[in-house]
């Protein structure tokens, strides 16, 4: 996509647009990482710094540790006119309206002095390749990053795409200013020119595949994304996109078929419980949760099964159990519940698991207003006992509370919580046969 001088003058009066710092992380690296989290939520991810070669510097251009820069430009059209400046000198000796353009003895390195300090100047009169390359060295010397980006421009305006490739390769820092302006002003074509040009195949991948998102029709997308596949991704990239693939071609699928249910009105869960939005591009744990809310019971061989999608995509036990818990629980589906936590060992006893912890399966259920008998029974199985007294305590699970101090044998916290149950109640009964027990050998 070409810009023109205005769409450039844009890139500088916006403020929407970021600001490059030697710091920065690649953007499509950045973007294609956190999609990467959402599709394998729980697999982290590091990106490499490969700035460490590079002298530290801000967005204003100041090394780090150095005084701030004088001035910065009010607009790139302050800073970069087309007419050259004037400077009149007194009339005496003259001829009336007669004047000498000083901008024509700047030098270089005068040029990007007026420039760090916003003053306005033209850079018409470097013509030749060697003057203009002189002006980027004098630019990227002064360590600005407005001055930089600002030659690059002109440099970008006066010379031809072959020569501007061909010098920015050796001068890494202005190179990552034009990669990054690039970027910002959204000059897709310029851009994979240059990592073409560069050989820089991985980039070029990235870039190519951050075209998606320009791409609103679900089937488009899905094409396109089919596309990148082949593409020289690293290999856990690869993997990410042809696991991106593969979730949009579902939820095509998915949408489709539930928008003809929710549409016939013969299905109960979408009577009861209407869709708020659609399941299309939406994230792995998204569509997990509306797996689990409105398939939950659907056969593995289904697209929409939730086991299906949990074996598809890898999904580690906690991740599913995490989101099956939720979306169960906000349907209030307490017998769903019990069967997630329950595992029968090879003699068919049974009994409760939580690769989660209970203590989160409590928190979670009470978010969801379980009941205090559903809330007692899964508290009781939390092992450290301070946390289970606290949760018991937090969630007014009485029965919880009076047993652990019995168990305990401590009479005197069980005396002191007497008194934060209701007089009368069944709680108050309870904890006064207990305390009046002889078969309790209280340690106080």
């Amino acid at each position: 996509m070409n810009r023109t001088k205005g769409d450039e003058e844009e890139y500088w009066n916006s403020s929407k647009f970021k600001a490059f710092t030697f710091d920065d992380e690649d953007d499509e690296l950045s973007q294609l990482k956190e999609s990467k989290r959402a599709v394998n939520s729980l697999r982290d991810f590091v990106d490499d710094d490969d700035d460490d070669d590079l002298e530290r510097v801000s967005w204003s251009g100041e090394a780090v540790g150095s005084r701030t820069r004088p001035g910065s430009f009010q607009s790139l059209s302050d800073a970069l006119s087309d007419t050259p400046a004037k400077s009149y000198a007194p009339e005496l000796g003259r001829p009336k309206g007669e004047y000498r353009d000083y901008s024509n003895d700047w030098s270089p390195s005068d040029t990007v002095r007026r420039l760090r300090k916003g003053k306005v100047c033209s850079l018409e009169r470097f013509r030749s390749l060697q003057d203009k390359l002189q002006l980027l060295e004098e630019a990227v010397s002064m360590h600005d990053g407005n001055v930089i980006t600002a030659v690059l421009i002109f440099l970008k305006r006066t010379l031809s795409k072959d020569i501007l490739f061909r010098e920015l390769e050796v001068r890494q820092v202005a190179l990552r200013h034009l990669i990054h302006f690039l970027k910002e002003i959204g000059d897709q074509k310029l851009l994979l020119d240059l990592f073409r040009f560069l050989d820089r195949t991985e980039e070029l991948a990235l870039s190519h595949y951050r075209e998606h998102l320009n791409i609103q029709d679900p089937d488009k997308r899905k094409e396109f994304l089919k596309t990148c596949v082949g593409l020289p991704f690293s290999a856990e990239d690869s993997a990410h996109i042809q696991d991106h693939y593969t979730l949009l071609e579902r939820q095509i699928i998915i949408e489709a078929n539930d928008r003809h249910l929710e549409s016939a009105g013969q299905t109960e869960i979408f009577r009861k419980h209407p869709r708020k939005a659609s399941i299309l591009n939406m994230p792995l744990v998204t569509t997990l949760f509306y797996s689990c809310f409105y398939h939950y019971t659907e056969a593995e061989g289904t697209f929409s099964s939730p086991v299906n999608l949990k074996k598809t995509f890898k999904i580690p036990d906690k991740q599913y159990v995490l989101t099956a818990l939720a979306a169960r629980a906000k349907l209030r589906a307490w017998n769903d519940v019990d069967a997630l936590f329950t595992t029968k060992n090879w003699l068919g006893y049974t009994k409760k698991r939580a690769p989660i912890g209970f203590h989160r399966v409590v928190e979670i259920l009470h978010k969801n207003n379980a009941p205090v008998q559903i809330l007692q029974e899964y508290v009781n199985l939390v092992e450290d006992v301070d946390t289970k007294l606290n949760l018991a305590t937090k969630f007014k699970c009485h029965d919880v509370v009076i047993d652990t101090y019995r168990d305990l044998k401590d009479r005197q916290q069980l005396l002191a919580y007497r008194s934060k149950v209701d007089k009368g109640s069944a709680e108050e009964e309870k904890i006064d046969a207990l305390l009046s027990s002889s078969q309790i050998r209280w340690k106080n």
